[in-house]
């Protein structure tokens, strides 16, 4: 099943080119807001997924281009990031480690990742795999995990690189900095989350594409190690890494798409107001021409002065 809120933040399922509105059925969970509603229909799926089914079945939705496409997790209380969670062509993955990005960065389809005023060296976001939590999750052993997850989705990784002192706070937890989307796609719809390709696309060129074969520490393994430090809520959000060659910059007026296989395509826009640039190239191209630095910028506020 494909999940996805829209227009006022209805909840709709997707059926072929269609969007079936189920707002009717799951709104009479208690709840606050979309987020609250959201994290209860996770939580208590398996009893009203044979009553959404019905209604998609009967009804014949509307267009999914005639409707608005929110953030299909609207407010998790939880966004945690798995750090270098990649081979990339190591042969042993990276001590597994994470990061926490704030929920308040959360946009979807269609919307603005705004760059903010601040000395970066390089913006760029992570084309990644991300999936949600679908019951409490505490001290989950591995060999258990697979079945605490409700669904994937797309995700981008907003970084600020290069900013003092160095932490991923500075870095990634900024607003707009996590888009997510168009929808969750439960487990029985995907197939091997461990076999997936995922591209991203800036104005068009595609820039990442990696496979999900190449994760370090596997899903299982992830959840394993999160939920040993903190309890995860259904509804939660895991990014689970990027493949770091095909990094490159974010700047003013990119049309950037992330597309997962079989997760659908997010596309989103970026803002700069300072209009900085940088040199169209990613890291792997950089790397090639012998630099291990980050491609500089070449105008705008903050440029480097020449030495």
């Amino acid at each position: 099943m494909k999940l996805l809120h829209f227009d006022d933040f209805r909840l709709g399922v997707l059926k072929g080119d269609n969007v079936v509105d189920v707002t009717d059925i799951v709104d009479e969970i208690p709840h606050g807001s979309p987020g609250d509603r959201f994290s209860s229909l996770v939580a208590r799926f398996d009893e009203y997924r044979p009553k959404i089914q019905a209604a998609v079945n009967q009804r014949p939705g509307v267009p999914l281009s005639s409707v608005k496409i929110r953030p299909p997790v609207p407010h998790p209380s939880t966004i945690d990031c798995m750090a270098v969670n990649y081979l990339e062509g190591r042969t042993e993955p990276s001590p597994v480690n994470a990061f926490h990005k704030t929920p308040a960065a959360i946009v979807g389809e269609g919307d603005t990742m705004v760059l903010p005023d601040v000395p970066a060296t390089i913006f760029e976001g992570e084309a990644e795999l991300a999936l949600v939590i679908g019951k409490y999750a505490s001290n989950v052993k591995a060999e258990d995990a697979m079945s605490y997850v409700f669904g994937y989705m797309n995700f981008i990784d907003g970084s600020a690189r290069g900013l003092t002192p160095p932490d991923f706070y500075r870095q990634k937890s900024r607003d707009t900095f996590a888009p997510i989307g168009p929808f969750v796609v439960t487990p029985d719809e995907l197939g091997d989350p461990q076999n997936l390709q995922v591209k991203l696309w800036n104005n068009g060129v595609l820039m990442q594409d990696y496979n999900t074969d190449d994760m370090g520490n596997k899903i299982p393994r992830c959840i394993e190690f999160l939920t040993s430090l903190h309890a995860l809520e259904p509804g939660d959000i895991i990014a689970l890494g990027t493949s770091h060659g095909g990094l490159n910059p974010f700047m003013d007026g990119d049309v950037i798409e992330i597309e997962t296989e079989g997760l659908g395509r997010l596309r989103i826009n970026v803002k700069d107001d300072l209009e900085r640039t940088w040199a169209r190239e990613t890291r792997h191209q950089r790397q090639e021409k012998g630099f291990n630095t980050p491609t500089p910028q070449v105008s705008g506020k903050y440029t480097p002065k020449p030495e």
